[in-house]
């Protein structure tokens, strides 16, 4: 399990203050970390910088 607790999360710009979807990401070593910004006690998504910036190609091409 992956001590996300010292990481600096930063919320999306595309979350809103109603309650709705909000996301929040962290760069940590080796990894990017997703999770979901109202419920921080469940575990985060972990992912490859690779993989991160190939999701980051595929939703900017929108």
């Amino acid at each position: 399990m992956n001590n996300t607790e010292s990481l600096a999360w930063f919320k999306s710009s595309y979350s809103g203050g109603e309650g709705g979807q909000c996301v929040e990401v962290a760069a940590g070593a080796g990894a990017v970390h997703v999770r979901d910004s109202k419920d921080v006690a469940r575990p985060a998504l972990r992912v490859s910088r690779d993989a991160w910036a190939g999701f980051l190609g595929l939703a900017s091409a929108e």
